[in-house]
């Protein structure tokens, strides 16, 4: 399980800081076309911020495996705390990503949930406390 735990944080990791990057460059308008009319923060600058965020967070996760538990934790909250601007481009209709119907953008908000716990596997959050036996081992019973 080890590997693969390595393998999903070193491929998110690798995920979230290209998406970072794409944020301040080639996918910059893409990216601001997801930010909610409402959010009281200016679009530009939003995608900017995140854009650096992702970077760090991804980079973290790729370079600083000693610290994959609190990087794996705060990526899941950094999907969490991007989720409405998700739900705002399927309220509001917005064409960005190639996601240009209804069905497309509800589609997508049911993965949002499966990076939250890729981000928790790949931070090691899912792991079986030391010393305890798998599940799958038989329970003593009392005959």
């Amino acid at each position: 399980m080890t590997s693969a735990r390595t393998a999903a944080r070193l491929l998110l990791g690798a995920a979230v800081a290209g998406a970072g990057v794409l944020h301040l460059t080639a996918l910059r308008q893409e990216f601001r076309a997801q930010v909610p009319g409402w959010f009281p923060v200016d679009a530009d600058l939003t995608v900017l911020g995140s854009g650096v965020v992702e970077i760090v967070l991804g980079g973290a996760f790729l370079a600083l495996p000693g610290r994959r538990r609190a990087v794996g934790a705060l990526l899941a909250v950094f999907f969490v705390l991007v989720f409405p601007g998700n739900v705002a481009q399927y309220l509001e209709g917005t064409d960005a990503f190639g996601l240009d119907t209804d069905r497309e953008r509800l589609v997508r908000l049911f993965f949002q949930p499966l990076l939250v716990l890729w981000a928790l596997f790949g931070g090691g959050w899912f792991r079986r406390a030391p010393g305890r036996p798998p599940s799958s081992a038989a329970a003593p019973t009392d005959r």
